[in-house]
Formats: C-alpha cells, sequence, structure tokens
C-alpha cells in the first residue's frame, strides 16, 4: 500500500545524519555530564556546544537558552515562572493559541487569582493589533502577553515585530510558542525583543522529547524543578543527552539549508492549492493557510464540500489509502466542532463540514499531493 505523510506539523521526520549523531552519543560519549570524570567532561562540553549553537543562531546568549523536555514543558515553564516570580497579574492571549498554553493560563488563573484577556480576532483569526494596545494602556497591571508566531492548525503568521513593539512600548512581557516557526524561519532575539521564546526539536526533523526556552537574561525567574544544579539551577535532572545532540544536528541542517528546503516546501504548498482547487471544487482555504505570503509555508488547512455524515469516515478512508493527515491538532472524526481554532472564526455551515490539515516536509512529493487529492475527490464523487 502507497504511504503518505501529510502530517508534518504534529512531528517530522528525523534527519539521518541526526539518528547518527545520536547513536554516536548513546555508544560513545555515555557519560554523565554532571560527573567530574572524563567520561562526563566530554558530555558536558557536548551539551554546552549544543547550548551555544542555538544561541548564535538566535543572536542570545547560550545562558539564555535553557533545554526542556519539549514545547509543552517550555511554555507551561514561563507561564507558571511568570506569574510566580514576577508579579504578573495580568495575562493576555488569544483563544486559539496551543493547548499548551491555554490549559495553563486556565489553571493560573484558578491557582493565582490573576486576570486573563483575551484579544479580538479578524474573520481570519489573527488578533488585532488595536486591541492589544487599548488593553495595555487602560491599565499598568504588570502584564504577560503570550502569542504564538505560527498558528499549528490554519498557519496563519503574525507580525511578531509589531506585537513586540506594542509589548515593550507598554512595558509588557512577551512570550511566544514558536514551536511551528523555529527550524523554519530566521530568527534575532535582538531584532524582535521577544522576552520569551520555546522549541520543541521534533517539528524540524530532530528527535521527540526535547527541546528548548530562550528566557531573555536577568528576568528574575527561578526554577519549576528542583534537585541538581543541572541547566545552571533552572531545571534539575540529568540532561536528555543524546536528544540534546540530535536537537543540535537538527538545528544546525535546518538553517543551513533553510533557504533551499523553504523553497520547495512552499513550492508543494503552491502545488497542493492550485491541484486541490482544480479538482474539488467548493473547497474553501482556513484561516489564512491558502495565502502563500500571510501564512507558514508548511501547511494548508482545507474545508471539503462534503455533508457532515459522509464526513465521519474521511480520516478513517484516507488511512485505509495510507495517507496521513489531520483534524486539528490531532487525528479526530467528526466535524470541525472539535477544534478550538475553527470554532472560533468558521460559520456554523463550515463547522458542519470536515476540515483537514495537510502539513509538508522536504520529504514530501508532488506525486504524493496528485495521489492524495485523487483519493479525496474519488471519496467526494462516490
Amino acid at each position: 500500500m502507497k504511504k503518505v505523510y501529510f502530517d508534518n506539523a504534529a512531528t517530522t521526520q528525523v534527519r539521518e545524519s541526526v539518528i547518527v549523531k545520536m547513536q554516536e552519543a548513546l555508544t560513545t560519549y555515555y557519560g554523565n555530564p554532571s560527573s567530574t570524570h572524563s567520561f562526563g567532561r566530554s558530555a558536558k562540553t557536548a551539551v554546552e556546544s549544543a547550548r551555544k549553537t542555538i544561541a548564535k543562531y538566535l543572536n542570545a546568549k547560550p545562558s539564555e537558552i535553557i533545554f526542556t523536555s519539549g514545547g509543552t514543558e517550555a511554555d507551561n515553564m514561563v507561564l507558571h515562572s511568570a506569574v510566580r516570580d514576577l508579579a504578573i497579574k495580568r495575562i493576555i492571549t488569544t483563544r486559539i493559541e496551543h493547548h499548551a498554553v491555554l490549559h495553563t493560563v486556565e489553571e493560573l488563573e484558578k491557582e493565582y487569582a490573576i486576570v486573563v484577556e483575551y484579544l479580538d480576532l479578524d474573520v481570519y483569526g489573527n488578533p488585532k493589533l488595536d486591541h492589544l494596545e487599548n488593553l495595555l494602556k487602560q491599565e499598568d497591571t504588570k502584564t504577560l502577553v503570550s502569542l504564538m508566531h505560527v498558528n499549528n492548525e490554519i498557519g496563519n503568521k503574525i507580525d511578531l515585530n509589531a506585537f513586540s513593539t506594542v509589548c515593550v512600548e507598554n512595558n509588557a512581557l512577551l512570550h511566544s510558542d514558536t514551536v511551528q516557526s523555529v527550524g523554519h524561519y530566521n530568527w534575532d532575539v535582538q531584532k524582535t525583543p521577544v522576552d520569551f521564546l520555546t522549541a520543541a526539536a521534533h517539528k524540524f526533523h530532530g528527535p521527540k522529547g526535547i527541546g528548548f526556552v530562550y528566557i531573555k537574561k536577568n528576568l528574575g525567574l527561578k526554577p519549576l524543578i528542583f534537585g541538581g544544579s543541572q541547566e545552571r539551577g533552572f531545571r534539575a535532572g540529568t540532561e536528555s543527552f543524546h536528544n540534546i545532540i540530535g536537537l543540535e544536528e537538527a538545528f544546525i541542517q535546518s538553517y543551513n539549508n533553510l533557504a533551499e528546503e523553504a523553497s520547495f516546501v512552499k513550492s508543494l504548498k503552491h502545488y497542493f492549492i492550485e491541484t486541490i482547487t482544480n479538482k474539488i471544487p467548493g473547497v474553501k482555504f482556513n484561516g489564512l493557510s491558502g495565502d502563500l505570503d500571510k501564512s507558514t509555508y508548511t501547511l494548508v488547512n482545507v474545508c471539503l464540500p462534503i455533508s457532515n455524515e459522509k464526513s465521519l469516515m474521511l480520516l478513517f478512508h484516507l488511512d485505509i489509502k495510507g495517507i496521513a493527515c489531520s483534524k486539528g491538532s490531532a487525528c479526530q472524526s467528526g466535524s470541525s466542532l472539535d477544534s478550538h481554532v475553527l470554532s472560533e472564526i468558521l460559520s456554523k455551515e463550515d463547522l458542519e463540514k470536515p476540515s483537514i490539515r495537510f502539513s509538508f516536509s522536504k520529504f514530501n512529493t508532488k506525486e504524493e499531493i496528485d495521489y492524495t487529492i485523487g483519493v479525496l475527490k474519488e471519496f467526494i464523487e462516490k
């Protein structure tokens, strides 16, 4: 059976060079990075080299990079610590953030009685900059703004420079979940002055279970996990050494090949949009995912002209045909009501139709797009 993987926004295939580096780490540099003998020192040196690599590409300081188990932990770390340690009394975010942010904010609201405010969205799902300005000017409460750079369901890409400027002007801290954009876009934390930035290796062809958080120097955060002095005392526990080495290699390869690979993946998305528009009349693109300039080049989210009854078997049918894709941020069946993102922006009529996210990588081909759209067309016309 033909196998097609179009769920790269969920996780990506690991690069071969990453696997090689991780195998080397597991078999050769197996000492504990906290040990003082030569085995430990070798591992420690490699960990710090990885930290310096990431800092260099972000134009940050190595001390501002903390390794985590992934994006979810990184988001939780930032939000919890900011409220606990920085006297944050208000968080401003949107209702279409990843649940790693939304659920954390909800818990903080209960535990610390902070004020949570949600930005208005335009019809495409973009947060309104003027609403943020108004909220920040209304009162001088110590505020943290949390906005994802690229939405993981509809691919909208916000102008983070504009939002960071407003935050700086109003003395608000800015956290950005950049899990869908680190490894796919260049970053300079000096030119885009975010205070916190989070990332996960498995979104850019690295291993699962490892990520990092950028924390602007001297903000005064304290650790959430106590024990040893790892990660400069900020995150206790023996480092996941082989995963850190894998993250570094994936990071290096993503940025060394960024121009070429981004151009190729963007061409796949363009071909997908063009082909599905021609082959399936009535298809719609959710959010701005059909706009190559205003959304990420890695994904598209389509609303298909299928009845709700028929849609119940759609993802199952695609899976049977060997096609991996998803609805929202996880594979689900049923109507689009399951997606908190689409529920905010789609009409009641379109919510009754199936919406599917297709996400692409350097490992995909136009032939896979032809096959997938052919399967979709056949299913719709039955």
